[in-house]
């Protein structure tokens, strides 16, 4: 190492020397371990070859490729891009008339930082010098692959329309409101009783939406502390506040960029978050917290609330112009008791769903267990019904459930008398007539007798009997009853829904 003297015989340390030595040491360690080195001049043409390089691409003499293109020396190379450019290529493969090569290209810059050159390598001449690399390389793109398809599935829709199960005169008039707003921009206002399916229902707006393609993004006001709901919704700078991750936080306005935002419970939002969510509906666009930065996002709002919001407003506990705002195609969902046609069709496929996730057989329903169903009030709704299946299939080990199961799980100490949903045919009264010899006398209707109802509500008591009868000898089981008598499931769900509401 170069040393100099200075007065009072202290020494400097020339750093100059030192790294013109380390570049000089480390082109010659990379010349000697590689596979083949050459440098360019800032036109691209070769200004130095090694001879193993040079053999390679059929000079026996490096000499005689002294001045040509690079092009000409090593076809496909790519040391004119990096001259051009000034930037390198640090790891590539290049494609030879033999094996293919991983090579590393370099600039090589003057004092001023202008590019006067390139050096390349050719680091090896077989690939599987990288498979370690490239085998961590793929499992890491894999997964990062997956985890992107497990969010992008997490965030379309999981229900649509049809998981909105019901056929009574409410339930339709939902089902239309809703495909009606799947089809416009607007907000979306959801109000019902808790466990009535908003939630359901807004993932069956987006899906129906031209939006569907793009993020559904659910914020749950209720479940999240008042003091995060601000970044929850618009995200933060990095190091906004402490404990915030080093690259900052994306907020569900941004992740839902283009698509839906569904905003549950919006009732439970406190007031100062109130006006920024305004503010981000009106403008479009938001300032995430601890940053200047103008965030824009498209996004559809979808919200839900089980709370009376003009009650609120009028305590002033909720803001009156976003209540308006919000507040554009209002959908009321009704509660179970008041739509309780749809109790028998929509508990027959919550019971067949739950066995089949709980890998048994399906199991039936007896009479009593639909009359004490018919009859309980459900204060949570469709989620209580559910859940009281859900515990019963879980619980029984018989093939049909009965009102004794239920009772303990809705809370009733006595299970009421079993009652036919359906009442008995009556059949008109007939009479003998003058029978030929050796023949039978045959029956037929009385002239003087009048019918005691009319032939629909004859034909439609006989039906209900016909269907109740089925699913008696098939113990309950919608599936195996209507492919006894040989209609579809569907259609069998539709005939004796309609049979218990007449």
């Amino acid at each position: 190492m170069h040393k100099i003297a200075e007065p009072g015989g202290a020494l400097l340390f020339d750093y100059d020397y030192v790294a013109r030595r380390a570049m000089e040491s480390l082109f010659r360690t990379f010349e000697n371990f590689s596979e083949g080195t050459f440098v360019v001049d800032e036109h691209a043409r070769v200004v130095w070859i090694n001879k193993r390089y040079a053999a390679r691409f059929g000079f026996s003499n490096p000499q005689d490729a002294i001045g040509l293109d690079c092009e000409q020396v090593i076809p496909n190379s790519l040391m004119r891009e990096v001259v051009t450019t000034g930037k390198p290529i640090l790891l590539d493969i290049l494609e030879t008339g033999r094996e293919p090569m991983i090579v590393t290209r370099l600039p090589i810059k003057d004092d001023s930082g202008r590019t006067i050159g390139g050096v390349g390598f050719a680091l090896f001449d077989e690939l599987k010098a990288l498979t370690p690399i490239y085998a961590h390389y793929s499992r890491v793109q894999t997964e990062l692959a997956a985890a992107r398809r497990s969010l992008d599935q997490a965030r379309r829709a999981k229900y649509t329309f049809a998981s909105f199960v019901g056929t009574s005169p409410a339930a339709q008039e939902v089902k239309r409101q809703a495909r009606r707003a799947a089809q416009v921009e607007s907000p979306v206002l959801l109000l019902g009783e808790t466990g009535t399916g908003k939630e359901l229902l807004a993932h069956g707006i987006h899906g129906g939406s031209a939006r569907a393609e793009k993020p559904l993004v659910t914020v749950n006001v209720a479940a999240i502390p008042d003091t995060l709901l601000e970044v929850e919704f618009f995200g933060a700078a990095p190091g906004a506040y402490t404990g915030v991750d080093r690259k900052g936080r994306v907020g569900k306005f941004e992740l839902a960029d283009g698509g839906t935002l569904f905003l549950d419970e919006v009732g439970d939002m406190p007031l100062a978050l109130q006006c920024k969510l305004l503010r981000a509906l009106q403008d479009r666009e938001f300032e995430p917290l601890g940053s200047n930065r103008i965030v824009r996002a498209d996004v559809r709002i979808i919200a839900a609330t089980s709370a009376d919001l003009p009650a609120l407003v009028a305590a002033g506990r909720f803001r009156a112009d976003l209540y308006y705002r919000l507040n554009v195609l209002t959908i009321e969902l009704p509660p179970l008791r008041e739509r309780l046609g749809d109790l028998l069709p929509m508990t027959y496929a919550m019971v067949e769903e739950l066995c089949i996730k709980a890998e048994r057989q399906p199991m039936g329903l007896q009479e009593d267990a639909l009359q004490l169903l018919a009859g309980y009030d459900w204060p949570g709704n469709v989620r209580e019904l559910r859940n009281v299946l859900e515990r019963v299939v879980m619980l029984c080990d018989e093939d049909s459930i009965d009102a004794a199961m239920l009772a303990p799980l809705l809370g009733v100490g006595r299970v009421p008398s079993v009652r036919q949903f359906a009442a008995p045919v009556v059949l008109p009264t007939t009479q003998a007539l003058p029978a030929a010899a050796g023949e039978e006398a045959p029956t037929v209707p009385a002239v003087s007798a009048a019918p005691t109802q009319c032939y629909a509500d004859a034909m439609a008591q006989f039906e209900a009997a016909f269907l109740n009868q089925a699913l008696d000898a098939c113990g309950g089981r919608v599936a195996e009853a209507a492919e006894r008598i040989g209609i579809s499931r569907a259609a069998f769900y539709k005939k004796l829904a309609a049979a218990k509401g007449r």
